[in-house]
């Protein structure tokens, strides 16, 4: 017969509550510090929020200090990017997952447009090079109604 203290006995704190384990408060202060930087020298920073040890809550805590702001952007490239502007102008969440939805990246932001967002020097060139070839020719004007006919979705 088993003895009452030979039973093991695990106490678990309640799913709703979260644990702060104090990482939140120093990532807010260093954007605080990182948005006077952007405001005065237009110096951009990024924290790697991957890469700072959080406790279970923390992130959480942080994310919800953040809010959101009303600018968000979805690109689809390799897997689904989520950006998106904090209620806080200037901080910008960047969530980057694989083709499984995995999250691979998540960062925090401080600038005026994440560098995610500006379009590529050969993307540029490309785009130049496909509305010249499209003006050049009647039909190529005609579908000018659709900007991705022609247009390779793979890159």
């Amino acid at each position: 017969m088993q003895k009452l203290q030979d039973i093991d006995i695990r106490v678990e704190a309640p799913v709703d509550r979260l644990v702060q384990h104090g990482n939140a408060v120093p990532v807010l202060h260093e954007i605080l510090h990182a948005l006077r930087r952007l405001g005065e020298t237009e110096e951009s920073t990024t924290i790697d929020l991957r890469s700072i040890p959080f406790g279970p809550g923390d992130e959480e805590l942080l994310l919800d200090v953040l809010g959101r702001g009303e600018v968000a952007v979805k690109l689809e490239t390799l897997g689904v990017s989520e950006i998106y502007e904090t209620a806080f102008a200037g901080v910008w969440i960047v969530d980057h997952r694989n083709t499984e939805g995995e999250r691979i990246a998540l960062q925090i932001e401080i600038t005026r447009v994440p560098e995610i967002l500006f379009t590529q020097v050969a993307d540029l060139t490309d785009s130049i090079s496909r509305l010249e070839n499209r003006l050049r020719t009647p039909d190529g004007v005609a579908s000018l109604s659709n900007p991705m006919n022609g247009r390779r979705r793979d890159g």
